[in-house]
């Protein structure tokens, strides 16, 4: 199996963990404080690893830090959401072609794998799995177009905006979808049609951006499950 040593965790990742988890599962909603001196206390830590796992989580959209406020949950926007994934759209679609005919039998057998993988997380609803495995498969694809500086440009823009991810991937059914449209990527890989390859992997950034931005109009209404704003 296609799996890294696993890494021991440090005490500002494991603050991240439940801070993300928290917000992720809607204990802890947009505007609201983010508890730094109760996550301190139950921790028995000091408030310097929380400071650090703050600015992390500030890079990745999940909170602002306000002057005499402190941390709050930030919100979610439609306008985010749509800003985010054309962007997100146009760089892995661009890359994913120009890293077609560059393929290997290889790199095919990695997609299939990882797609597996995602398959079993999804069937077991296991979000925080998925995500990792999905982040995989899109930097797999982003390394073969050879292009180091849109690698990092993708990279930093999917990293500042790694929380409406984490949204659009828990929206209902988001996790089967998006392993069906992987399996499209992959055979348009496998045959290596460049336009099609563009096209699927723009089109799995859009759907996710459309699921999101419906969800955000019903909370607006009243109907959803106001998680993100």
């Amino acid at each position: 199996m296609d799996r890294p040593l696993e890494k021991p965790v440090t005490l500002r990742e494991r603050i991240v963990e439940f801070v993300k988890d928290s917000i992720t599962n809607g204990r802890l909603k947009p505007g609201e404080r983010v508890p730094e001196h109760e996550i301190a206390e139950s921790l028995g830590i000091s408030r310097t690893p929380i400071r650090e796992a703050f600015r992390q989580l500030e890079t990745e959209g999940f909170i602002t830090v306000m002057p005499r406020k402190g941390a709050v949950v930030s919100p979610i926007t439609a306008k985010d959401v749509r800003e985010f994934y054309a962007i997100k759209s146009l760089l892995e679609g661009y890359a994913a072609r120009q890293a077609c005919a560059k393929f290997t039998d290889k790199d095919i057998k990695r997609l299939r794998t990882l797609n597996q993988q995602m398959k079993a997380c999804a069937e077991e609803n296991d979000l925080k799995g998925f995500f990792r495995l999905d982040t995989r498969f899109h930097e797999t694809f982003l390394k073969a177009c050879n292009n180091d500086r849109l690698c990092t440009l993708a990279h930093n823009i999917v990293q500042q905006f790694e929380r409406l991810r984490v949204a659009a991937l828990s929206m209902p059914g988001r996790l089967r979808a998006s392993v069906k449209q992987h399996d499209g990527i992959i055979e348009a890989f496998a045959l290596k049609d460049e336009p099609r390859v563009e096209a699927l992997v723009r089109e799995n950034a859009e759907l996710s951006a459309e699921i999101l931005v419906k969800e955000l109009s019903a909370e607006r209404s009243g109907s959803g499950s106001n998680q993100y704003a």
